[in-house]
């Protein structure tokens, strides 16, 4: 098989093509980038990043699960703050979104801590808070009549009040046991599992709001995005500034935009949908890559310049140097869930085995 594979590999060689200019791209580049020289801010600030993982492990019965965030602090010197946890998930179609939801949970509450216990002055993100928040409930899973009946503010406040119990870790376990009171054990797996996405993206949600409370301590930074509000072509902008573009310190034209009319939140609802966020692109540095940056409020072209130099005074190759160490701290590689089952005596079968 393979070797019909190589041959199809020289049938189709250079079928993905370079993306390349032509005069009406041109013409908007000239409208939409810019290339400046960013110095490296000189001002004392305190600044810290942080980045999520989740992998697991697929066995006949179930699925182990291990997700885990980690917050570096940056005041002089460094700290870390971390939270992490194993679980058992029953096989589920959307495993990897509810692992998502809850590496999101960790991440937001070690950033929460980050703030609230150390007063950083900045606090750095990878990816898109505004995508986060566009893409806020669970798509393709209907929502539980049992929860949609109780989303009430006598269910967020028991959300606040197991909050201030509970820093670490998550809260909607707990929660699910008192909206799923009278809920039958023999009732469906795959809809209790259900009820665990929903909950838990209400947490994040809930969670996402007492960190934008500090909006202006909050930057987001994406290596990657599908956006095409720039250029309003079917190739990502990020794509189209980092091929086309010479290679040089720059910006891009920066962009306003708010959270879609459409995207539903069960709770904060005009909060939400107040929010103004500042959308640019940049090159920290000559010949490295172009990175989305999202600011949670609206930014004059100033203080855009002054979070780009702040940025800049701490990266590393063009990226932010306490993004780029969290991620690789926090990364769980296949070889790490061995070492994690080793550890836990865990001897389940996958029927691979006799491969």
């Amino acid at each position: 098989m393979l070797n019909s594979l190589y041959e199809k590999a020289i049938a189709k060689r250079g079928f993905i093509q370079d993306i390349e200019s032509d005069n009406n791209l041109d013409s908007q580049l000239e409208a939409n980038w810019f290339e400046r020289k960013f110095e490296e801010s000189s001002d004392d600030f305190s600044i810290a990043a942080g980045d999520g993982s989740f992998n697991k492990k697929k066995f006949l019965k179930s699925n182990f699960c291990a997700v885990g965030a980690e917050s570096i602090i940056y005041d002089g010197e460094i700290k870390k703050i971390d939270d992490s946890d194993i679980l058992e998930i029953n096989h589920i179609p959307f495993l990897d979104e509810l692992l998502s939801k809850y590496m999101s949970i960790l991440e937001l509450k070690c950033a929460l801590r980050a703030i609230r216990e150390y007063d950083v002055d900045y606090y750095l993100f990878d990816g898109s808070i505004l995508g986060d928040l566009e893409n806020a409930y669970p798509r393709g899973v209907e929502l539980p009549s049992k929860i949609r009946n109780n989303l009430d503010e006598a269910l967020l406040n028991e959300f606040e009040r197991r909050f201030q119990i509970t820093p670490y870790g998550f809260v909607f376990p707990q929660i699910k046991n008192r909206v799923l009171v009278d809920v039958s054990v023999n009732e469906d797996l795959e809809e209790k599992e259900d009820f665990d996405l929903h909950l838990a993206s209400i947490e994040k949600i809930i969670l996402l709001k007492k960190i934008l409370e500090n909006k202006k301590k909050i930057i987001s930074i994406s290596k990657t995005s599908s956006d095409t509000d720039l250029f309003g072509w079917k190739i990502p902008d990020i794509s189209i500034l980092d091929n086309l573009t010479d290679k040089k310190q720059g910006i891009s034209k920066i962009d306003y935009r708010r959270v879609y009319k459409n995207a539903p939140f069960p709770y904060f609802n005009d909060f939400f949908k107040q929010l103004q966020f500042t959308v640019f692109y940049v090159r920290l540095q000559d010949n490295k890559n172009v990175l989305k940056v999202e600011l949670p409020y609206k930014a004059s072209i100033g203080e855009v310049v002054r979070i780009v130099e702040k940025i800049n005074a701490l990266s590393v190759q063009g990226y932010p140097y306490l993004l780029s160490k969290a991620h690789n701290d926090v990364v769980i590689t296949d070889r790490n869930i061995k070492e994690l089952l080793k550890i836990a005596k865990i001897y389940e079968t996958t029927n691979r085995e006799m491969l």
